[in-house]
């Protein structure tokens, strides 16, 4: 008979392979090719994902890396920029090559101006363009645009932006820096093009080591492709059932702590992949996210756990001389002190340049 897998039980494995329940001494490099890279279209709120699971982290420690091309941001998983190594960004692009491409050819936006283009002569434009120097999107689709003057400019860049692996390059990125979202090749950037030989079962096998057990529909949901399920099968994975009677697979020897193991309170960033890797969220996302109901157009939230799932969101209200965590609970903490220690922890990593910190849990 096939085993149960409470759903508690299944969040205290995935938090274990996230880092969540202890935090790792391992270097960046290795915690980002474990986690499979970290979703990171924005500048810098990623760093919050790295000092929530790591100990002692410090900023320049991926951002150092982020400057001297051992970390990268490209686009992979969802048709979102990830914060990835080398090997990923290269090992990763071909295997979600197809998800980019329903991205580009079936795009409300610019569908039209894609219809009937000839993309290859397209991509080699934009390649020879992107290796004179780092283009923005707008540079890139006006210099394209002198040629397929029928087109849309931002059209034309984003056909570039998907048929053809970029980085974006620093400053961009850097933890108290800014500059243009500007691209290049990963070829010119890395000296090296994406693999012929793309391996999809060490895909899946890599992404249930970070957020197993998992169904079919999970791993597909992360990778937003289909037809996985023929390389989950020939994989040698173990089998559960969840509470609904979901089939979970997962590794033979990963981590599948007890389900009353200590959770720690943790604070997670605004896209952050442990809240949307699933398909079934539930596991850490509680029904309170959606009865919140968050303005969809607005800023994402970013939440924080207690006892292994959300519990409210966060933000940081800075002035020159304060920074103020501002917590919004779903319901009563259990344990406010661990929540105000762990908040306090939070605001000397985000703004040590302030004089006053203060911890607000508002009711």
């Amino acid at each position: 008979m096939t085993e149960v897998l409470s759903r508690r039980a299944v969040g205290r494995a995935t938090l274990a392979r996230q880092f969540l329940l202890e935090r790792t001494t391992r270097p960046v490099a290795d915690v980002v090719s474990h986690l499979v890279g970290l979703q990171a279209q924005t500048p810098h709120t990623w760093y919050t994902g790295l000092w929530t699971r790591i100990a002692d982290f410090r900023p320049a420690d991926a951002a150092d890396l982020l400057r001297d091309r051992g970390l990268v941001r490209t686009a992979l998983m969802r048709s979102t920029i990830h914060l990835v190594t080398p090997a990923d960004a290269l090992g990763l692009r071909p295997l979600v090559q197809p998800a980019l491409d329903r991205d580009l050819f079936h795009n409300h936006t610019h569908r039209k101006d894609v219809d009937g283009l000839d993309v290859d002569a397209v991509v080699a434009a934009g390649r020879e363009v992107l290796a004179e120097r780092p283009r923005t999107n707008k540079e890139l689709g006006a210099l394209l645009h002198e040629t397929w003057p029928d087109r849309a400019p931002a059209a034309l860049a984003y056909a570039v932006r998907c048929l053809v692996p970029l980085v974006q390059v620093p400053p961009r990125g850097l933890w108290g820096r800014s500059g243009p979202i500007a691209h290049t090749s990963v070829e010119t950037w890395l000296g090296s093009g994406v693999t012929d030989r793309p391996s999809a079962t060490d895909m899946v096998r890599r992404y249930l080591a970070a957020f197993g057990p998992a169904t079919v529909n999970d791993v597909q949901t992360w990778a937003r492709l289909t037809r996985l399920r023929e390389v989950v099968e020939q994989l040698p994975l173990v089998r559960f059932t969840d509470e609904d009677g979901q089939e979970l697979f997962d590794l033979p020897d990963a981590p599948r702590p007890d389900e009353d193991t200590p959770a720690p309170v943790r604070f997670l960033y605004d896209f952050d992949n442990l809240l949307l890797s699933h398909a079934d969220r539930r596991r850490v996302v509680t029904a309170d996210v959606k009865a919140r109901q968050y303005n969809p157009h607005g800023p994402v939230p970013q939440f924080f756990l207690v006892d292994g799932v959300t519990a409210g969101d966060w933000r940081v209200v800075r002035t020159k001389e304060s920074a103020t965590l501002e917590l919004r609970p779903f319901h009563r903490l259990p344990a406010p002190d661990e929540v105000e220690r762990e908040g306090s922890a939070l605001l000397a990593f985000l703004a040590p340049d302030v004089p006053a910190h203060d911890v607000r849990i508002l009711h």
